[in-house]
């Protein structure tokens, strides 16, 4: 579904979260009362987001709403970093944006575009998982970086984004955040959100990245209903219900525009050292899931090149390169 400017309209009328009487929301859009209460059906059909109606008060959003904004946004992002972003896109709705920067990679699309979507219809995770997207709750985030470098050369950069969203989230929030080998965000053991890299380009360079970020905001219990894994959201975790995601989306830019833009001629190496002060599996009791075989041991940690350190029951520790870990619950 697109939504038409008349519900858009309406959203920004709606989003302060207080009443409004149908009178005032079809003067302000020009057109009827009854086409307001369809608009808002509509709106609590195709995208979720409910209502309350009032007779001598009007509608108002279950939420107050924050839409994105690419004005407000950049007010967040510094001087430093504006010119290493070619394009900024805001998508209502969109099936992954992910999958809209590998196309527009493939036609040659400016590296340093940055595309942030309301709701994605087919967000994915690891392993092609669906990635829940409520409308105008969470932070949805892909950006498209051209490496000079090999494919091979970047193999840690997954690794490296969650040291910048982990940054992002501590100049916001405070010390309360943890990275999950490979590429998962937690907050007191329970998931905040994802990173999926994808690179396409040749064995022996150049390469572009498309860098892909999920982050849960607020997430509804109903919505998440589906969710396997334990997770959280950043109204759970600071006890606040509303949060400034043009803001948090600004900073996001800031460092992970600053990380990558570094990253070619850093390394990996330059951020292992931090990436392990936020480890959240660092001798753990854990069971590595890779296709159909699953290692059990003690994680301790990751070596220099990335990779997964696993102490087995026989005492041998194994280096891995990929796999999904589960521990404390977790559900793989």
């Amino acid at each position: 579904m697109l939504i038409s400017e008349k519900q858009k309209s309406i959203l920004q009328l709606l989003a302060d979260g207080q009443f409004h009487s149908g009178t005032e929301l079809a003067e302000a859009l020009n057109i009827s009362r009854s086409a307001i209460w369809k608009h808002l059906n509509g709106l609590a059909t195709d995208l979720g987001l409910q209502h309350s109606a009032v007779s001598g008060k009007g509608y108002r959003l279950e939420r107050p709403l924050e839409l994105l904004d690419e004005n407000e946004i950049l007010k967040s992002v510094d001087a430093k970093i504006k010119p290493l972003i070619s394009r900024i896109e805001i998508f209502d709705q969109i099936p992954s944006t992910n999958t809209y920067l590998m196309e527009r990679n493939h036609n040659h699309a400016p590296s340093g575009m940055a595309c942030f979507a309301e709701q994605q219809t087919a967000g994915k995770g690891r392993r092609g998982r669906r990635w829940v997207s409520p409308f105008g709750s969470n932070i949805y985030l892909s950006l498209l970086w051209r490496f000079q470098a090999s494919p091979l050369a970047i193999s840690g950069l997954s690794l490296v984004i969650g040291v910048a969203v982990i940054r992002a989230l501590q100049s916001q929030y405070g010390d309360i955040f943890q990275l999950k080998w490979p590429n998962d965000i937690y907050c007191r053991d329970k998931k905040l959100g994802g990173i999926l890299v994808e690179v396409s380009g040749e064995s022996e360079g150049p390469c572009a990245a498309v860098i892909g970020l999920g982050l849960n905001v607020y997430l509804p219990e109903a919505e998440a209903a589906e969710i396997t894994q334990q997770w959280t959201d950043l109204c759970q975790v600071t006890g606040q219900p509303r949060h400034n995601r043009n803001a948090l989306a600004g900073e996001l830019l800031n460092q992970l525009f600053l990380i990558i833009s570094e990253f070619e001629i850093l390394g990996i190496a330059s951020y292992l050292d931090e990436w392990r002060q936020y480890d959240c599996l660092k001798d753990k009791s854990a069971t590595l899931h890779i296709g159909q075989h699953s290692y059990q041991g003690i994680v301790k940690g990751i070596d220099d090149q990335g990779l997964l350190l696993l102490t087995k029951p026989d005492g041998n520790t194994q280096a891995y390169a990929s796999g999904e870990v589960s521990f404390s619950g977790d559900i793989v």
